[in-house]
């Protein structure tokens, strides 16, 4: 830096070039520190941040020395608050997650770097048995959610906690842990399933409780219907559709409709049996079942059907099941 040519160019850098020349130049002098204290004093917008210094640091295998020094200009990090955010975001856009990972952990955005792991261990999966073998995520994901818990308990009734960093409820944070377990069983589930022989994938993306409703709704009725019967999986497809506030009704009859399909019409009357053993199913619950089933296949083998009609409860139903030609 003492060297008169350096001077040289750093004067007529500062004097008719832009910021991001000047941030440049340092870099490929290895002035780490000094692009960064010129970042912060000219307030250059996250651009700059982005392609002068992080992009560089990252593709040099240097980031954890660009960390370091961000940490040791200011320990809280509130300065860099902005560019971080920009770091983040850059990184998303060109789906670098594991470096995402890393950047979230320095920062400790402990929800972000919770969801980065939910990514990890979703993203392109084709089985459950490929899911089960990335449970480990899901445990990291928790590990980060119970750290969120903790330091905001800690830091409740001092100074609001660091900006750049994604706020969530405890209820929230709570409600999520409660997703992660619950999704952990049902890959612990259908993966022996997987094992077992006893379930098939047969959508893409695969379902898990990441989703939206609709998805959840898929992942009761596979857990149903993976198992060697339906009362192997009724309790965790139960529990789902509770977490969740589904529409019970309407995943019980998709998956008495997949059952006459495969023409595994005891299953239907085992079905029948746990949601009215579940304590919470209305009484026309079991043949809303039943009629949805008739009325969507026509052919059911008659001692089938026989058997499926005499199940219904209601006799104005039954009477009707019985009269309709459509049955036959």
């Amino acid at each position: 830096m003492n060297n008169t040519y350096y001077q040289e160019c750093l004067f007529y850098l500062h004097n008719y070039s832009t910021n991001l020349a000047i941030i440049s130049f340092y870099m490929r002098h290895s002035c780490l520190r000094e692009a960064l204290l010129h970042l912060l004093n000219k307030e250059s917008p996250p651009e700059v941040f982005i392609e002068g210094i992080f992009q560089p640091s990252y593709k040099s295998g240097k980031l954890h020395a660009l960390e370091n020094l961000l940490e040791s200009i200011d320990s809280t990090l509130e300065s860099w608050g902005k560019y971080l955010i920009a770091a983040c975001q850059h990184l998303q856009k060109k789906n670098y997650y594991h470096i995402l990972y890393e950047l979230q952990q320095f920062m400790k955005d402990q929800v972000r770097a919770a969801m980065t792991c939910i990514r990890f261990f979703s993203h392109k999966a084709k089985s459950y048995t490929e899911l089960g073998e990335k449970l480990s995520w899901l445990l990291k994901a928790k590990d980060h959610l119970k750290i969120y818990l903790q330091e905001n308990s800690r830091s409740s009734g001092r100074k609001k906690t660091t900006f750049f960093r994604k706020k969530m409820t405890a209820a929230d944070v709570s409600r999520h842990m409660n997703t992660l377990q619950l999704q952990m069983e049902v890959t612990r589930f259908l993966h022996r399933c997987e094992s077992a022989g006893t379930s098939q994938i047969t959508t893409l993306p695969l379902p898990t409780l990441f989703g939206n409703n609709h998805m959840k709704m898929d992942v009761a009725c596979k857990v149903m219907l993976g198992g060697k019967n339906v009362e192997d999986g009724f309790g965790i497809a139960f529990r789902v559709l509770q977490d969740f506030q589904l529409d019970a009704a309407t995943t019980y009859c998709r998956a008495a409709r997949q059952l006459v399909e495969k023409g595994k019409y005891s299953e239907i009357r085992q079905l029948l049996k746990c949601v009215s053993e579940s304590g919470v199913a209305a009484k026309s619950d079991g043949d809303t079942i039943l009629l949805n089933c008739l009325e969507a296949f026509k052919r059911i083998p008659p001692q089938e059907l026989e058997g499926l009609i005499q199940a219904i409860h209601n006799d104005d139903n039954k009477v009707k099941r019985w009269l309709t030609g459509d049955c036959w």
